[in-house]
């Protein structure tokens, strides 16, 4: 990629952040509030739905994208069958910001949206293994990727309760991926994200330090899809052994955080759907680390995620698998010093 070229797509990127933003004022405006209530982190009435800005900025980027550059598109069903499936995530996600659904419709439009993606043929159909090669996994291989996508899309919703936190680490997510994208000739991940960042850096500074408004389900839960099938669409960069984890590698404190509390929950026989705040960000909150901080340790988890994909990428194969290992150390170090403090400061139960 020449000079001029990545010059231009900075520029891209620039109109759609100036267009996200400018969707996220309006919402301000509309006054669509998230209310305080117990399981909340906010302490007064914000607006929210400011991933309307996100998801406008992304579906204009990702129209421009397939009239006018058309070698940087999946092939047809591929693409339609992502564009199809975003729209109806962000659709009955803002009908849930809107009337506050509960989790079965919203996880039977995932369903859906992850049928779709599946439908187009977007899913991993073979693992590249180093010194095996390439393993069809057929069947297999579509039930994975439902529930990498569904699983993922849930994370980013859940993980979205503290100002910054999801966004930022969509926007680190998204650098890296398309970076990565960019060396690899992957143009369409390395376009979509790029124009996933853009939607998202239009909306953050309306989110943090200090919430002005909330990304809402209609922006957490796109962020989760978007970046879940782009996780698929990069398994299949062909010179790269096991890429299928990269977008796992971006986003590790995430998953981490949501599949350990999902399991403490399961292990303690609480309702696995009823709301809470025992997240391992939210019991570090309870028990007085500075939101800020919390937040900022997400976005240094999002980076080392990128640069342990920058060194996986780049190595032999007889390091992949120990690369693979690499986020584990730091979320178990997070995880236990998160449990001392609540245990010390927090009386109820977590």
């Amino acid at each position: 990629m020449t000079a001029i070229a990545f010059l231009k797509h900075m520029i891209f990127c620039l109109c759609l952040a100036l267009l996200s933003a400018a969707m996220v004022r309006g919402m301000i405006r509309v006054r669509l509030l998230d209310r305080p209530d117990p399981r909340k982190a906010h302490t007064v009435p914000t607006p929210k739905g400011g991933g309307v800005g996100i998801v406008g900025a992304f579906l204009v980027g990702i129209f421009l994208l397939y009239r006018f550059a058309e070698f940087s598109r999946l092939a047809d069903p591929y693409f339609r069958g992502v564009i199809l499936a975003s729209v109806a995530i962000a659709l009955v996600s803002l009908l849930d910001d809107l009337r506050d659904w509960p989790f079965t419709i919203k996880l039977a439009a995932q369903l859906f949206a992850g049928a779709v993606a599946l439908g187009s043929g977007l899913y991993i159909h073979d693992l590249r293994v180093p010194y095996v090669g390439a393993i069809d996994i057929g069947a297999v291989g579509a039930a994975l990727t439902l529930g990498w996508i569904l699983f993922t899309t849930n994370a980013m919703n859940f993980i979205d309760g503290m100002n910054g936190l999801a966004a930022g680490v969509t926007l680190i997510a998204c650098g890296f991926l398309a970076a990565i994208a960019a060396g690899q000739g992957g143009w369409f991940v390395y376009f979509a994200a790029l124009i996933l960042a853009a939607g998202v850096a239009g909306f953050l500074p309306f989110n943090y330090p200090r919430a002005r408004i909330f990304m809402g389900d209609v922006g957490s839960q796109f962020c989760g899809f978007v970046l879940a099938t782009l996780g698929v669409a990069a398994s299949r960069f062909g010179h790269v052994e096991l890429s299928f984890v990269l977008v796992p590698f971006l986003l590790s404190g995430v998953l981490f955080d949501v599949a350990f509390t999902l399991m403490r929950r399961a292990f303690a026989g609480d309702r696995l759907t009823q709301p809470h705040r025992g997240h391992l960000y939210q019991l570090a909150q309870r028990a007085g680390m500075n939101p800020a901080q919390i937040t900022a340790l997400h976005w240094g988890f999002a980076g080392y995620g990128g640069l342990g994909c920058l060194a996986f990428v780049n190595a032999s194969p007889v390091w992949k698998p120990v690369l693979l290992l690499m986020p584990a150390p730091v979320q178990l170090v997070w995880t236990v010093y998160v449990i001392k403090r609540a245990k010390r400061t927090i009386r109820e139960t977590w």
